[in-house]
């Protein structure tokens, strides 16, 4: 049998979760004929065979989540010559004791009686999750039962997945490695003819940031304190999704006028619709934009995922009240808030990409 395992998808991407077969055992594949869909934390990618042959096995089922190099299908290669006799004992050698796990220290330990301990194991709660109630901090009865109503209303535990999967890490990444600061203004976008592409301006006003201020359009590795300035503009368009949050990129946003920016952000929403975004083009970020507004919301402290350096929001559009000749008007009002690395950016670098961002949305046109 010849075992094909899961090969590297790039990017450093570890694991995949199994989402589909497109093939069942005894089936005759072609070579780089699809095999299997698994979702990454970037995209669902098609896994094609390497080979032509027989199925002989297919290793694990949808749902799974595998890591690079595991089993995926057996491939059937035929009848095999008998090439000697192996003598001995093939059994599978017995795993190594486990060593002791260490006792917690006893400043940690959770008191409860025996019977207390009891109810808990029977109801599957883990009593150092349960706030004690009892004399000296001891976990009571009630505590127990408290918690294990908590649990049934909060319904199963789900393992997160896919692209929440990776949220999360990214998340998580951001939080260990960024240190955030965030400037926030408004434009005052009454001056807009009717029917502007809110989308595709705030987009411009991306570039006009990043002329303005190239030090924002960059990539910074706080291990080795290097940054790297980009001249080309790869704009990471943050979309939510109820899958979770994807950021696939508009490339050269600088170098394009807005009909061809407009034709590439609606393929973009297609294959987003449709999980069929190429790994490439989720990856390689210079800068990122979110349109939060458009669900609410004013101002936010974004978050920027390494090794990015800034993050550029823009709230709800409302009418405001603003001093015009001296006179109290209305006008609709851009919130818009960027969100910087200060290890690799400084705040006068911040608020002067943020100005020029503004005076680029506050022309008419």
């Amino acid at each position: 049998m010849g075992v094909f395992t899961l090969p590297d998808l790039g990017e450093g991407l570890q694991e995949a979760e199994l989402v589909a077969w497109h093939v069942a055992e005894g089936d005759n594949v072609v070579a780089d004929q699809p095999l299997v869909s698994v979702e990454t934390e970037k995209a669902v990618v098609e896994v094609p065979s390497p080979q032509s042959g027989k199925i002989a096995r297919l290793c694990a089922q949808p749902g799974e989540r595998l890591k690079v190099g595991a089993a995926l299908v057996e491939f059937d290669e035929g009848p095999r010559a008998d090439t000697g006799t192996v003598v001995g004992d093939l059994s599978t050698p017995s795993a190594p004791p486990r060593a002791p796990e260490a006792a917690p220290p006893a400043g940690l330990a959770v008191r409860a009686t025996p019977a207390v301990r009891a109810l808990a194991q029977r109801l599957g709660v883990d009593l150092k999750d349960v706030a004690a109630t009892g004399p000296g901090g001891a976990v009571t009865s009630a505590d127990v039962e408290r918690a294990a109503r908590a649990l049934t209303d909060a319904g199963p535990a789900e393992a997160l997945s896919g692209v929440r999967r990776a949220m999360a890490v990214n998340m998580t990444r951001s939080h260990t490695e960024i240190v955030p600061a965030t400037v926030s203004d408004e434009a005052d976008v009454e001056a807009w003819l009717s029917g502007s592409d809110t989308t595709i301006r705030l987009v411009r006003a991306v570039v006009a940031g990043c002329t303005a201020v190239p030090d924002l359009n960059a990539w910074y590795d706080g291990r080795t304190m290097e940054r790297r300035l980009i001249k080309q503009i790869d704009l990471g368009l943050a979309v939510d999704t109820g899958d979770g949050l994807f950021v696939p990129v508009l490339r050269n946003v600088g170098g394009r006028d807005a009909a061809d920016l407009r034709r590439g952000i609606e393929a973009m929403k297609r294959d987003l619709q449709a999980r069929s975004v190429p790994v490439a083009e989720l990856r390689g970020q210079t800068i990122t934009l979110s349109n939060f507004g458009m669900f609410g919301g004013r101002f936010a402290a974004l978050v920027i995922v390494p090794p990015q350096v800034a993050i550029l929001g823009a709230g709800r559009i409302a009418p405001r009240a603003v001093v015009v000749d001296g006179k109290l008007v209305a006008h609709r009002l851009l919130p818009l808030s960027l969100t910087f690395d200060h290890r690799a950016v400084t705040g006068g670098e911040a608020a002067r990409f943020l100005r020029a961002a503004i005076e680029e949305l506050e022309r008419p046109q």
